[in-house]
């Protein structure tokens, strides 16, 4: 069937809001090693780099899972995978929830980033075979958006409730919340229109068919684009939500705990502000997306520069601007899947989406594991915890990754140009990015059938 063969109404914004339900609740999973951090080191007697092989172990799983997980959503569809999505981080919650050795909650987060790996992806083939093209923009973010409220449940609830009722009884109501969001995606979920709960939308593939459709996907310089955008954007704001944050807010410092959780609350809510703002951003001006990662990238890396510059601890106002341009990071990353979906037809979303998805994971883990390794050279022998000075050296390793990424980007950015001013269509056209409008601006309404691929895709109906 082709993406969007039934108008969007009731039924698929009760399917869309379930599979959101359910990425609100991996996220919930994935921020709750972050807020209980401190709290880690503690019950399983670990220093800074072993914290960090916990969140590098979730990460690790997430980022290699994303190619794999994105050929068997194109196979199998979204409803089976967050099914089995949902199963496994329900059981690596269990698992965290009684560990008091190292290597079994190792392998609890283990469960969850597999578990993860299956969730987002699984989501964003929804918003493209339920909803018409020129809604997939506004969509994907506001996807990625409700899905950070996950955080907000994990930032100040989950802390609440591990400080008054323990570690045992906060991990075991996690998992409770992630099985309620798997009996609804049993009961709600469907792949696609008029698709019952045993078929899914597409035909299942050959692996000899799988194997071409990834090559194509890898071949084609937009997916590229759509990683590397991804993995510049993401990886700041990601790796303070998802552990570093806290240690440095508290530590580094010296805020309560609870103002720490609060600050990386107002992060969420900046992101729920943030990615409706640049969905429409990314529908105005589709040749301009690029600007808009260099422009939170930007910011990112400047405002970084002032708080690691400051003589002393920094004012609070300045955290609070830290925070909020951190929460630009989640809907800057968002547009490298609007990359993939443009620049790749329907069948290969899965795909694409999964190529795209590793790239800020893959820049998450080195620097997680990276600002664990310097925290420990750093840090005195006999100090309680890391002191202001090793968190400045830890945090500046960032710049490295923003380097390389930005390299990347206009590397992508310029090789998806040429192909895209090869074709009749580009020569109307000057864009700053080699992508096809967005369906809603083009006359002929193309846009809400699947991208055509070597033959009638988007380089070929750019404009």
């Amino acid at each position: 069937m082709s993406v969007a063969a039934a108008p969007a109404g009731r039924r698929a914004t009760a399917v869309w809001a379930v599979a959101v339900t359910a990425y609100l609740a991996a996220v919930f999973h994935r921020s709750s090693l972050g807020v209980t951090g401190v709290d880690a080191t503690h019950r399983f007697d670990i220093n800074a780099s072993a914290l960090a092989v916990f969140s590098v172990a979730q990460l690790a799983v997430y980022a290699a899972m994303q190619i794999p997980v994105g050929v068997l959503l194109d196979r199998y569809g979204s409803r089976r995978l967050l099914l089995a999505g949902g199963a496994l981080m329900v059981a690596g919650q269990l698992c965290f929830a009684v560990a008091t050795d190292v290597r079994l909650a190792v392998a609890a987060r283990v469960l969850v980033g597999l578990g993860d790996a299956m969730t987002f992806i699984s989501v964003l083939r929804i918003v493209a075979f339920w909803f018409p093209g020129r809604r997939n923009p506004l969509l994907v973010q506001l996807t990625g958006t409700f899905g950070q409220v996950g955080a907000i449940l994990a930032a100040v609830p989950l802390v609440a409730l591990l400080h008054l009722a323990g570690w045992t009884p906060a991990f075991l109501v996690a998992a409770g919340l992630g099985a309620t969001a798997v009996v609804l995606v049993l009961v709600v979920v469907r792949d696609g229109p008029d698709v019952g709960p045993g078929v899914v939308a597409t035909p299942a593939l050959s692996l000899s068919t799988v194997r071409r459709e990834l090559a194509a996907a890898w071949a084609q310089p937009g997916t590229r684009l759509g990683l590397w955008s991804h993995f510049v954007a993401q990886f700041s704001g990601a790796v303070f939500a998802l552990l570093w944050g806290y240690p440095f807010l508290v530590q580094g410092q010296g805020l309560p705990p609870t103002v720490a959780a609060s600050l990386l609350t107002l992060m969420t809510v900046g992101a729920l502000v943030a990615g409706p703002l640049v969905a429409y951003l990314c529908a105005r001006h589709p040749f301009h997306r690029s600007v808009l990662i260099f422009a939170v990238t930007g910011a990112s890396a400047g405002v970084w520069a002032v708080v690691l510059a400051w003589p002393g601890r920094a004012p609070f106002w300045l955290l609070v601007i830290l925070v909020l341009v951190l929460a630009l990071n989640g809907p800057g990353a968002v547009i490298g899947f609007d990359y993939a979906r443009t620049f790749n037809p329907v069948h290969r979303i899965g795909s694409a989406t999964g190529i795209v998805n590793v790239g800020g994971f893959v820049a998450s883990i080195v620097l997680v594991l990276a600002i664990g390794v310097v925290l420990d050279l750093t840090t005195p022998a006999g100090a309680g915890a890391p002191p202001l000075d090793a968190f400045r050296w830890a945090f500046a390793v960032q710049y490295l990754l923003w380097a390389l990424g930005a390299v990347q980007v206009l590397r992508y950015r310029n090789a998806a140009r040429r192909r895209h001013t090869g074709s009749a269509a580009a020569r109307t056209v000057e864009p700053d990015d080699a992508a096809r409008v967005p369906p809603g601006d083009r006359p002929d309404g193309g846009g809400d059938r699947p991208a055509g691929g070597e033959s009638g895709g988007p380089m070929g109906r750019a404009a």
